[in-house]
């Protein structure tokens, strides 16, 4: 999907025991379109994981490797287009709400999204800036859920946009089938 979208700064969010396809296909991605690739994971013993699990799965050279907290570390990063984060830790929301997104907007995308839309349902315009435009979201049933947002682009690099007032819509999906259900809410 990043390689489709000709995306030039790949950023993602890495844990040590987590699956590494995802970054494989990144990793992919970057190369083929020439993007710079980061991965940002919490310590040394998750930074030596990833490139390990790369190293076996082919991917030579690993893309660059931040060792810190995400939220601090993509907040240092802008000019982004495509993010990758875990909904599993705790920290996910703020990382998406820190994110400089580039001028042409940006795709978000959560991987184990599951556990976020059975507890109460996620929602973007929860864990997002307040006023960022959502251009279009999906839920993808992939592993454990992928939910994926493109966000359109601002002019101060920081995705903020005026808000138009309360949603109308409310976004339900069918845990079992993977099925996207719409309902309109009436205005206030």
């Amino acid at each position: 999907m990043a390689a489709g979208w000709n995306t030039k700064f790949i950023v993602e969010s890495w844990s040590y025991g987590g699956p590494i396809a995802a970054s494989v296909g990144l990793a992919v991605a970057a190369r083929n379109t020439g993007a710079r690739h980061v991965c940002i994971v919490p310590d040394e013993r998750s930074r030596a994981q990833y490139i390990k699990a790369l190293a076996e799965m082919g991917v030579s050279p690993p893309p660059e490797v931040v060792v810190g907290e995400a939220e601090v570390a993509v907040s240092q990063l802008a000019g982004l287009d495509f993010l990758v984060v875990d909904c599993k830790r705790k920290e996910f929301a703020r990382v998406l709400r820190v994110a400089k997104v580039g001028p042409k907007g940006a795709v978000l995308a959560c991987k184990n999204a599951w556990q976020r839309n059975f507890c109460g349902g996620f929602r973007w315009s929860v864990v997002l800036q307040k006023g960022v435009r959502v251009v279009r979201s999906v839920f993808l049933p992939v592993g454990k859920g992928l939910d994926i947002a493109y966000i359109g682009s601002s002019r101060s690099g920081a995705a903020a946009t005026a808000s138009k007032g309360p949603r109308r819509w409310i976004k339900h999906i069918d845990q079992q089938s993977g099925e996207e259900h719409l309902f309109r809410k009436p205005s206030h």
